[in-house]
């Protein structure tokens, strides 16, 4: 994880099941626009999955290649699980489905809030459908509309960031 150089930073961990699809692409979008909106030495940004299948691997392949289309670099990304500390240490968990949200629940209580990623996103939030599909047994198109709802959400990520003192 990128960690700003105060200990007052806020913490942000975008989960999902492997941590190699939407959480890696959730970190990288969202820290690149954290740099771009000047908030880095405030905020950082990291991932996890909720299970161990793929802990140390890379991001997916696909993952790599929208990511690299869109002009963000994923390829430092090694894959990680999430713990009960997590809750802990973070001010934010961006889950990508309800799934991920109960498996949260079931890990204990911290003070990070809990919420769905797409829940940054009005006009997710406006169609009813807050939850992030996963693209892993998709095609490279299903990638590509992963990103594009990540990068919605993330903007709205940095929006609530800029409103709030941190």
């Amino acid at each position: 994880m990128d960690t700003p150089a105060a200990d007052t930073a806020y913490r942000i961990c975008f989960l999902c099941s492997g941590n190699i699809c939407r959480s890696p692409m959730g970190e990288i979008v969202l820290r690149a626009m954290i740099e771009d909106a000047g908030l880095s030495d405030r905020v950082a940004v990291d991932s996890a999955g909720t299970g161990d299948w793929h802990v140390g691997d890379p991001a997916d392949p696909r993952t790599l290649t929208v990511l690299e289309r869109a002009g963000y670099d994923g390829s430092a990304h090694r894959a990680g699980q999430i713990d009960s500390t997590y809750l802990e240490r973070r001010d934010l968990i961006l889950a990508a489905d309800n799934g991920h949200v109960h498996k949260l629940e079931r890990l204990g209580s911290g003070p990070a809030k809990i919420a769905l990623v797409r829940s940054f996103d009005d006009a997710a939030v406006r169609a009813g459908n807050t939850e992030l599909d996963d693209p892993y047994f998709g095609e490279i198109d299903d990638f590509e509309r992963c990103l594009q709802e990540v990068e919605s959400a993330c903007r709205g990520v940095v929006r609530m960031l800029q409103q709030r003192p941190i």
